[in-house]
Protein backbone atom coordinates (compact mmCIF):
# COMPACT_ATOMS: atom_id res chain seq x y z
CA UNK A 1 0.00 0.00 0.00
CA UNK A 2 1.33 3.30 -1.09
CA UNK A 3 2.22 6.17 1.47
CA UNK A 4 -0.58 8.13 -0.17
CA UNK A 5 -3.40 5.28 -0.22
CA UNK A 6 -2.48 4.91 4.09
CA UNK A 7 -3.25 8.34 4.55
CA UNK A 8 -6.86 7.96 2.64
CA UNK A 9 -9.23 10.04 3.84
CA UNK A 10 -11.13 7.78 6.43
CA UNK A 11 -14.19 10.30 6.73
CA UNK A 12 -15.59 9.03 3.55
CA UNK A 13 -18.58 6.43 4.17
CA UNK A 14 -19.53 7.61 7.87
CA UNK A 15 -20.53 10.65 7.08
CA UNK A 16 -18.11 13.58 8.27
CA UNK A 17 -18.55 12.93 12.08
CA UNK A 18 -18.08 9.29 12.14
CA UNK A 19 -16.68 9.01 15.64
CA UNK A 20 -13.11 8.90 14.85
CA UNK A 21 -13.58 11.99 14.20
CA UNK A 22 -15.52 13.22 16.83
CA UNK A 23 -12.72 11.58 19.11
CA UNK A 24 -10.14 14.14 17.26
CA UNK A 25 -12.08 16.92 17.81
CA UNK A 26 -12.86 16.23 21.74
CA UNK A 27 -9.14 16.91 21.75
CA UNK A 28 -9.79 20.64 21.71
CA UNK A 29 -12.66 20.27 23.97
CA UNK A 30 -9.75 18.47 26.92
CA UNK A 31 -7.33 20.79 25.81
CA UNK A 32 -9.02 24.29 25.95
CA UNK A 33 -10.00 25.05 30.25
CA UNK A 34 -6.23 24.70 30.50
CA UNK A 35 -5.85 27.73 28.17
CA UNK A 36 -8.92 29.55 29.26
CA UNK A 37 -8.62 28.94 33.34
CA UNK A 38 -5.27 28.94 33.73
CA UNK A 39 -3.38 31.13 31.20
CA UNK A 40 -6.10 33.48 30.28
CA UNK A 41 -8.91 34.25 32.93
CA UNK A 42 -8.07 32.60 36.71
CA UNK A 43 -5.04 31.43 37.36
CA UNK A 44 -2.75 34.08 36.02
CA UNK A 45 -4.34 36.70 36.71
CA UNK A 46 -4.08 35.12 40.23
CA UNK A 47 -0.29 34.80 39.72
CA UNK A 48 -0.27 38.94 38.66
CA UNK A 49 -2.62 40.21 41.74
CA UNK A 50 -2.35 37.75 44.26
CA UNK A 51 0.89 35.30 44.52
CA UNK A 52 3.30 38.50 44.63
CA UNK A 53 2.72 41.82 46.24
CA UNK A 54 4.36 43.40 42.55
CA UNK A 55 1.57 43.40 40.26
CA UNK A 56 4.17 45.46 37.19
CA UNK A 57 6.83 42.94 37.92
CA UNK A 58 4.74 39.88 38.32
CA UNK A 59 3.42 41.06 34.71
CA UNK A 60 6.35 40.94 33.28
CA UNK A 61 7.24 37.58 35.04
CA UNK A 62 4.78 35.91 33.65
CA UNK A 63 5.25 37.58 29.95
CA UNK A 64 9.02 36.00 30.65
CA UNK A 65 7.69 32.80 31.12
CA UNK A 66 5.41 32.87 28.10
CA UNK A 67 8.51 33.84 26.45
CA UNK A 68 10.82 31.30 27.50
CA UNK A 69 7.86 28.65 26.21
CA UNK A 70 7.53 30.02 23.17
CA UNK A 71 11.31 29.45 22.41
CA UNK A 72 11.33 25.73 23.30
CA UNK A 73 7.98 25.53 21.13
CA UNK A 74 9.86 27.13 18.17
CA UNK A 75 12.69 25.09 18.24
CA UNK A 76 11.19 21.68 19.15
CA UNK A 77 7.70 21.86 17.29
CA UNK A 78 8.97 21.40 13.54
CA UNK A 79 11.64 18.81 14.84
CA UNK A 80 9.06 16.95 16.40
CA UNK A 81 6.69 17.00 13.15
CA UNK A 82 8.85 15.42 11.59
CA UNK A 83 10.22 12.87 13.93
CA UNK A 84 6.03 12.04 13.44
CA UNK A 85 5.89 11.86 10.13
CA UNK A 86 8.51 9.08 9.74
CA UNK A 87 7.59 7.67 13.21
CA UNK A 88 4.24 7.17 11.57
CA UNK A 89 1.98 7.61 14.61
CA UNK A 90 0.98 10.30 16.50
CA UNK A 91 -0.82 8.89 20.00
CA UNK A 92 2.31 7.49 22.03
CA UNK A 93 4.13 11.16 21.43
CA UNK A 94 0.44 12.77 22.80
CA UNK A 95 0.27 10.49 25.52
CA UNK A 96 3.61 11.42 26.37
CA UNK A 97 3.24 14.89 26.62
CA UNK A 98 0.04 14.27 28.25
CA UNK A 99 1.72 12.47 30.90
CA UNK A 100 3.99 15.92 31.96
CA UNK A 101 0.91 18.57 31.49
CA UNK A 102 -1.04 16.82 33.28
CA UNK A 103 1.40 16.00 36.39
CA UNK A 104 2.75 20.10 35.84
CA UNK A 105 -0.84 21.37 36.11
CA UNK A 106 -1.76 19.22 39.23
CA UNK A 107 1.48 20.65 40.86
CA UNK A 108 -0.08 24.02 40.17
CA UNK A 109 -1.93 23.25 43.58
CA UNK A 110 1.25 24.56 45.99
CA UNK A 111 1.59 28.04 44.56
CA UNK A 112 0.57 29.77 47.86
CA UNK A 113 1.28 33.40 48.26
CA UNK A 114 4.98 33.64 49.30
CA UNK A 115 5.95 30.21 47.09
CA UNK A 116 8.26 30.07 45.18
CA UNK A 117 8.21 32.03 41.89
CA UNK A 118 10.28 30.26 39.87
CA UNK A 119 9.01 26.90 40.72
CA UNK A 120 5.15 28.21 39.37
CA UNK A 121 7.38 29.25 36.55
CA UNK A 122 8.71 25.96 35.72
CA UNK A 123 5.53 24.19 36.23
CA UNK A 124 3.91 26.52 33.86
CA UNK A 125 6.51 25.89 30.89
CA UNK A 126 6.17 22.05 31.20
CA UNK A 127 2.51 22.61 31.09
CA UNK A 128 2.38 25.01 27.75
CA UNK A 129 5.07 22.97 25.89
CA UNK A 130 3.49 20.28 26.33
CA UNK A 131 0.25 21.40 25.38
CA UNK A 132 1.48 22.96 22.58
CA UNK A 133 3.84 20.06 21.79
CA UNK A 134 0.46 17.84 21.40
CA UNK A 135 -1.50 20.38 19.47
CA UNK A 136 1.46 19.72 16.80
CA UNK A 137 0.32 16.27 16.35
CA UNK A 138 -3.20 16.68 17.03
CA UNK A 139 -3.74 19.35 14.42
CA UNK A 140 -1.53 16.76 11.77
CA UNK A 141 -4.10 14.07 12.12
CA UNK A 142 -6.65 16.13 10.78
CA UNK A 143 -6.07 15.56 6.69
CA UNK A 144 -6.64 11.93 6.76
CA UNK A 145 -9.78 12.38 8.89
CA UNK A 146 -11.05 14.77 7.03
CA UNK A 147 -11.88 15.67 3.46
CA UNK A 148 -11.02 18.98 1.91
CA UNK A 149 -14.32 20.07 1.45
CA UNK A 150 -15.05 19.93 5.17
CA UNK A 151 -11.74 20.57 6.77
CA UNK A 152 -12.50 24.37 7.59
CA UNK A 153 -16.00 23.58 8.95
CA UNK A 154 -14.81 20.69 11.22
CA UNK A 155 -12.01 22.70 12.39
CA UNK A 156 -13.92 25.73 13.60
CA UNK A 157 -16.59 23.05 15.36
CA UNK A 158 -14.13 21.67 16.71
CA UNK A 159 -12.54 25.48 18.36
CA UNK A 160 -15.75 26.06 19.22
CA UNK A 161 -16.20 23.03 21.09
CA UNK A 162 -13.49 23.60 23.03
CA UNK A 163 -14.61 27.28 23.96
CA UNK A 164 -17.45 25.84 25.42
CA UNK A 165 -15.50 23.03 27.78
CA UNK A 166 -13.42 25.89 28.85
CA UNK A 167 -16.74 27.83 29.27
CA UNK A 168 -17.97 24.82 31.23
CA UNK A 169 -14.94 24.68 33.37
CA UNK A 170 -15.13 28.27 33.38
CA UNK A 171 -18.21 28.84 34.73
CA UNK A 172 -17.89 26.08 37.40
CA UNK A 173 -14.71 27.87 39.01
CA UNK A 174 -17.12 30.70 39.02
CA UNK A 175 -20.41 29.75 40.23
CA UNK A 176 -18.83 27.22 42.70
CA UNK A 177 -15.18 28.05 44.27
CA UNK A 178 -14.18 31.52 43.05
CA UNK A 179 -14.99 33.58 46.08
CA UNK A 180 -14.00 37.22 47.48
CA UNK A 181 -10.74 37.41 49.40
CA UNK A 182 -12.59 40.16 51.85
CA UNK A 183 -16.06 38.29 52.15
CA UNK A 184 -15.16 34.53 51.87
CA UNK A 185 -18.35 34.03 49.22
CA UNK A 186 -18.68 33.10 46.11
CA UNK A 187 -20.76 34.72 43.87
CA UNK A 188 -24.00 33.02 44.84
CA UNK A 189 -23.07 33.76 48.55
CA UNK A 190 -22.03 30.42 49.50
CA UNK A 191 -18.99 28.79 51.14
CA UNK A 192 -16.32 27.27 48.12
CA UNK A 193 -16.99 23.61 47.22
CA UNK A 194 -14.55 21.52 49.03
CA UNK A 195 -13.75 24.35 51.76
CA UNK A 196 -11.49 26.06 49.78
CA UNK A 197 -9.89 29.75 51.38
CA UNK A 198 -9.90 32.26 48.79
CA UNK A 199 -7.40 34.18 51.39
CA UNK A 200 -4.59 31.83 50.22
CA UNK A 201 -5.67 31.70 46.64
CA UNK A 202 -6.70 28.03 46.85
CA UNK A 203 -9.69 29.19 44.81
CA UNK A 204 -7.46 30.10 42.04
CA UNK A 205 -4.84 27.19 42.49
CA UNK A 206 -7.21 24.32 42.39
CA UNK A 207 -7.60 25.03 38.91
CA UNK A 208 -4.48 23.10 37.85
CA UNK A 209 -5.97 19.98 39.44
CA UNK A 210 -8.82 20.65 38.00
CA UNK A 211 -7.93 21.43 34.40
CA UNK A 212 -5.31 18.28 34.61
CA UNK A 213 -8.18 15.83 35.61
CA UNK A 214 -10.53 17.01 32.80
CA UNK A 215 -7.74 16.88 30.07
CA UNK A 216 -7.29 13.49 31.48
CA UNK A 217 -10.70 12.30 31.05
CA UNK A 218 -11.97 14.16 27.69
CA UNK A 219 -8.49 12.91 25.42
CA UNK A 220 -9.45 9.22 25.96
CA UNK A 221 -12.55 9.14 23.32
CA UNK A 222 -9.37 10.05 20.83
CA UNK A 223 -7.16 7.26 21.83
CA UNK A 224 -9.99 4.95 21.74
CA UNK A 225 -11.73 5.74 18.99
CA UNK A 226 -9.46 7.86 16.57
CA UNK A 227 -7.62 5.87 13.84
CA UNK A 228 -3.76 6.49 13.81
CA UNK A 229 -1.03 6.51 11.21
CA UNK A 230 0.52 2.95 10.57
CA UNK A 231 3.49 2.72 12.46
CA UNK A 232 6.44 3.93 10.45
CA UNK A 233 10.08 3.53 11.59
CA UNK A 234 11.58 3.48 15.01
CA UNK A 235 12.43 5.63 17.20
CA UNK A 236 15.34 6.28 16.54
CA UNK A 237 15.58 5.79 12.92
CA UNK A 238 12.35 8.21 13.17
CA UNK A 239 14.49 11.11 14.48
CA UNK A 240 17.13 10.39 12.15
CA UNK A 241 14.74 10.63 9.18
CA UNK A 242 12.60 13.44 10.77
CA UNK A 243 15.84 15.63 10.51
CA UNK A 244 16.68 15.12 7.07
CA UNK A 245 12.81 15.40 6.17
CA UNK A 246 12.82 18.80 8.02
CA UNK A 247 16.08 20.05 6.60
CA UNK A 248 14.47 19.07 2.90
CA UNK A 249 10.57 20.23 3.69
CA UNK A 250 13.13 23.78 4.63
CA UNK A 251 14.49 23.50 1.02
CA UNK A 252 11.44 22.56 -0.02
CA UNK A 253 9.55 25.92 0.85
CA UNK A 254 11.72 27.94 -1.43
CA UNK A 255 9.33 26.48 -4.62
CA UNK A 256 6.61 26.92 -2.49
CA UNK A 257 6.32 30.74 -2.33
CA UNK A 258 2.47 30.62 -1.22
CA UNK A 259 2.98 28.40 1.86
CA UNK A 260 6.19 30.46 2.52
CA UNK A 261 4.04 33.57 2.56
CA UNK A 262 1.37 32.16 4.54
CA UNK A 263 3.57 30.69 7.46
CA UNK A 264 5.40 33.99 7.80
CA UNK A 265 2.12 36.07 7.82
CA UNK A 266 1.05 33.37 10.69
CA UNK A 267 4.10 33.62 12.27
CA UNK A 268 3.47 37.36 12.89
CA UNK A 269 -0.06 37.96 13.70
CA UNK A 270 -0.35 34.81 15.71
CA UNK A 271 2.33 36.80 18.31
CA UNK A 272 -0.12 39.39 18.56
CA UNK A 273 -3.26 37.41 19.21
CA UNK A 274 -0.77 35.15 21.39
CA UNK A 275 0.28 37.96 23.32
CA UNK A 276 -3.36 39.34 23.61
CA UNK A 277 -4.86 35.60 24.89
CA UNK A 278 -1.63 35.49 27.80
CA UNK A 279 -1.81 39.37 28.62
CA UNK A 280 -5.28 40.61 28.03
CA UNK A 281 -6.66 38.87 31.19
CA UNK A 282 -3.36 40.05 33.55
CA UNK A 283 -4.07 43.41 31.96
CA UNK A 284 -7.53 44.09 33.05
CA UNK A 285 -6.92 42.66 36.63
CA UNK A 286 -3.96 44.97 37.53
CA UNK A 287 -5.24 48.25 35.42
CA UNK A 288 -9.35 47.44 37.81
CA UNK A 289 -8.48 45.11 40.46
CA UNK A 290 -10.25 41.92 39.33
CA UNK A 291 -9.94 39.37 41.62
CA UNK A 292 -10.93 35.86 40.25
CA UNK A 293 -14.15 36.58 40.41
CA UNK A 294 -14.45 38.94 38.05
CA UNK A 295 -11.82 37.84 35.46
CA UNK A 296 -13.58 34.60 35.68
CA UNK A 297 -16.99 36.39 34.43
CA UNK A 298 -15.30 38.21 31.93
CA UNK A 299 -13.90 35.07 30.69
CA UNK A 300 -17.43 33.49 30.41
CA UNK A 301 -18.75 35.99 28.49
CA UNK A 302 -15.65 35.72 25.85
CA UNK A 303 -15.81 32.19 25.84
CA UNK A 304 -19.78 32.51 25.10
CA UNK A 305 -19.40 34.72 22.70
CA UNK A 306 -16.58 32.63 21.06
CA UNK A 307 -19.07 29.49 20.46
CA UNK A 308 -20.97 31.52 18.66
CA UNK A 309 -18.26 32.91 16.66
CA UNK A 310 -16.57 29.66 15.91
CA UNK A 311 -20.26 28.23 14.94
CA UNK A 312 -20.41 31.46 12.30
CA UNK A 313 -16.96 31.05 10.85
CA UNK A 314 -17.84 27.55 10.44
CA UNK A 315 -20.11 28.39 7.64
CA UNK A 316 -18.49 31.57 6.21
CA UNK A 317 -14.81 29.08 6.24
CA UNK A 318 -16.84 26.83 3.80
CA UNK A 319 -18.49 29.62 1.84
CA UNK A 320 -15.91 32.02 1.71
CA UNK A 321 -12.83 30.36 2.67
CA UNK A 322 -10.53 30.36 5.36
CA UNK A 323 -8.49 33.24 3.92
CA UNK A 324 -11.90 35.16 4.35
CA UNK A 325 -12.46 34.33 7.87
CA UNK A 326 -8.68 35.04 8.62
CA UNK A 327 -8.61 38.43 7.55
CA UNK A 328 -11.69 39.55 8.96
CA UNK A 329 -10.99 38.29 12.61
CA UNK A 330 -7.59 40.30 12.50
CA UNK A 331 -9.63 43.43 11.71
CA UNK A 332 -11.44 42.91 14.52
CA UNK A 333 -8.75 42.04 16.89
CA UNK A 334 -6.75 44.72 16.01
CA UNK A 335 -10.22 46.78 16.93
CA UNK A 336 -10.81 45.44 20.53
CA UNK A 337 -6.82 45.72 21.46
CA UNK A 338 -6.88 49.04 20.26
CA UNK A 339 -10.04 49.99 22.22
CA UNK A 340 -8.42 47.97 25.29
CA UNK A 341 -5.26 50.08 25.44
CA UNK A 342 -7.12 53.28 24.70
CA UNK A 343 -9.51 52.74 28.32
CA UNK A 344 -8.40 54.01 31.81
CA UNK A 345 -9.86 53.76 35.03
CA UNK A 346 -11.87 56.99 33.82
CA UNK A 347 -11.63 57.33 30.11
CA UNK A 348 -11.57 55.63 26.53
CA UNK A 349 -10.39 56.42 23.25
CA UNK A 350 -7.07 57.82 25.00
CA UNK A 351 -9.12 60.31 26.63
CA UNK A 352 -11.55 61.18 23.80
CA UNK A 353 -14.25 59.86 25.37
CA UNK A 354 -14.25 60.97 29.57
CA UNK A 355 -15.79 58.47 31.84
CA UNK A 356 -17.32 59.26 35.67
CA UNK A 357 -15.29 57.69 37.86
CA UNK A 358 -18.37 56.61 40.37
CA UNK A 359 -19.60 53.05 40.33
CA UNK A 360 -22.78 51.62 40.51
CA UNK A 361 -23.69 48.70 42.38
CA UNK A 362 -22.79 44.98 41.52
CA UNK A 363 -19.95 43.47 39.17
CA UNK A 364 -18.43 45.91 36.37
CA UNK A 365 -19.76 48.86 38.22
CA UNK A 366 -17.52 51.98 36.61
CA UNK A 367 -18.65 53.10 32.73
CA UNK A 368 -14.50 52.13 32.09
CA UNK A 369 -15.45 48.58 33.14
CA UNK A 370 -17.82 48.44 31.10
CA UNK A 371 -16.06 49.60 27.81
CA UNK A 372 -13.60 46.78 28.23
CA UNK A 373 -16.01 44.35 28.00
CA UNK A 374 -17.41 45.67 25.08
CA UNK A 375 -14.00 45.53 23.57
CA UNK A 376 -13.51 42.15 24.36
CA UNK A 377 -16.80 41.16 22.99
CA UNK A 378 -14.67 41.99 19.77
CA UNK A 379 -11.46 39.13 20.84
CA UNK A 380 -14.44 37.01 21.99
CA UNK A 381 -15.97 36.63 18.24
CA UNK A 382 -12.59 36.95 16.48
CA UNK A 383 -9.59 34.63 18.41
CA UNK A 384 -11.18 31.43 17.88
CA UNK A 385 -11.92 31.70 14.08
CA UNK A 386 -8.46 33.43 13.46
CA UNK A 387 -6.89 30.40 14.54
CA UNK A 388 -9.15 27.54 13.78
CA UNK A 389 -9.08 29.11 10.04
CA UNK A 390 -5.47 29.34 9.94
CA UNK A 391 -5.07 25.72 10.74
CA UNK A 392 -7.72 24.82 7.96
CA UNK A 393 -6.02 26.86 5.80
CA UNK A 394 -2.77 25.23 5.99
CA UNK A 395 -5.03 21.43 5.90
CA UNK A 396 -6.19 22.80 2.68
CA UNK A 397 -2.55 23.16 1.05
CA UNK A 398 -0.45 20.15 2.04
CA UNK A 399 -0.81 16.74 1.02
CA UNK A 400 -1.22 13.62 3.86
CA UNK A 401 1.67 12.51 3.98
CA UNK A 402 3.45 15.78 5.29
CA UNK A 403 1.04 16.76 6.84
CA UNK A 404 3.66 16.19 10.22
CA UNK A 405 6.24 18.33 9.13
CA UNK A 406 4.47 21.06 8.12
CA UNK A 407 2.31 21.16 10.80
CA UNK A 408 5.26 21.35 12.98
CA UNK A 409 6.47 24.35 11.07
CA UNK A 410 3.20 25.29 11.07
CA UNK A 411 3.66 25.14 15.02
CA UNK A 412 7.08 27.04 14.96
CA UNK A 413 5.60 30.09 12.38
CA UNK A 414 3.18 30.08 15.26
CA UNK A 415 5.94 30.63 18.37
CA UNK A 416 9.38 31.06 16.32
CA UNK A 417 9.04 34.67 17.23
CA UNK A 418 5.99 34.76 20.03
CA UNK A 419 8.51 35.25 22.30
CA UNK A 420 8.96 38.88 20.32
CA UNK A 421 5.19 39.76 21.78
CA UNK A 422 5.61 38.90 25.04
CA UNK A 423 8.95 40.13 25.49
CA UNK A 424 7.92 43.64 23.88
CA UNK A 425 5.59 43.89 26.48
CA UNK A 426 7.70 43.29 29.13
CA UNK A 427 10.46 45.38 27.92
CA UNK A 428 8.34 48.46 27.52
CA UNK A 429 6.96 47.65 30.69
CA UNK A 430 9.95 47.53 32.73
CA UNK A 431 11.36 50.94 30.79
CA UNK A 432 7.79 52.96 30.82
CA UNK A 433 5.97 51.20 34.10
CA UNK A 434 3.49 51.17 31.84
CA UNK A 435 1.42 47.90 31.23
CA UNK A 436 -0.67 49.80 28.48
CA UNK A 437 2.69 50.93 26.50
CA UNK A 438 3.73 47.28 26.23
CA UNK A 439 0.02 46.00 25.08
CA UNK A 440 0.16 48.44 22.39
CA UNK A 441 3.21 46.85 21.24
CA UNK A 442 0.63 44.01 20.11
CA UNK A 443 -0.56 46.23 17.30
CA UNK A 444 2.27 46.17 15.28
CA UNK A 445 2.38 42.27 14.75
CA UNK A 446 -1.32 41.91 14.13
CA UNK A 447 -0.99 44.97 11.49
CA UNK A 448 2.23 43.75 9.84
CA UNK A 449 0.93 39.99 9.63
CA UNK A 450 -2.28 41.03 7.71
CA UNK A 451 -0.80 42.96 5.31
CA UNK A 452 1.94 40.04 4.15
CA UNK A 453 -1.52 37.49 4.64
CA UNK A 454 -3.85 40.08 1.73
CA UNK A 455 -0.89 39.19 -0.20
CA UNK A 456 -1.05 35.64 0.07
CA UNK A 457 -2.64 33.13 -2.38
CA UNK A 458 -5.64 30.92 -1.00
CA UNK A 459 -4.97 27.75 -0.86
CA UNK A 460 -1.42 28.72 -0.16
CA UNK A 461 -0.24 25.98 -2.17
CA UNK A 462 -1.11 28.17 -5.25
CA UNK A 463 1.41 30.05 -6.81
CA UNK A 464 2.83 33.14 -5.47
CA UNK A 465 5.47 35.65 -6.19
CA UNK A 466 8.02 35.45 -3.51
CA UNK A 467 8.81 37.42 -0.78
CA UNK A 468 11.34 40.45 -1.08
CA UNK A 469 14.36 40.32 1.22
Amino acid sequence: MTKMAEAADVSHGDGVYNRGVVGWMLFDWAAQPFFTVITTFIFGPYFVSRLTSDPISAQATWSNMATISSIIIAVLSPILGSVADASGSRKPWIAFFATIKIAALSLLWTAAPGSSVAFVVLLMVLATTSAEFSIVFNDSMMTRLIGQKDVGRVSNVAWGMGYLGGMIVLISVVLFIAASPETGKTILGATPLFGLDPATGEDARITGPISALWYLIFILPMFLFTPDARRGKPLDAAVRSGLTELGNTLRELKAKPGISRFLISRMIYQDGVNGLLTLGGIFAAAMFGWHTMEIGIYGIILNVIAIFGCIAASSLDRWLGSKFVVVLSLLLLLTATFGMISTGPDFTLFGLINLPVGSTEGLFSTPAEKAYILYGLLIGIAFGPVQASSRSYLARSVSPVEAGRYFGIYALSGRATSFMATLSFSLLTYWTGSARIGMASLIIFLVSGLFILLKTPYPAAHSAKPLEP
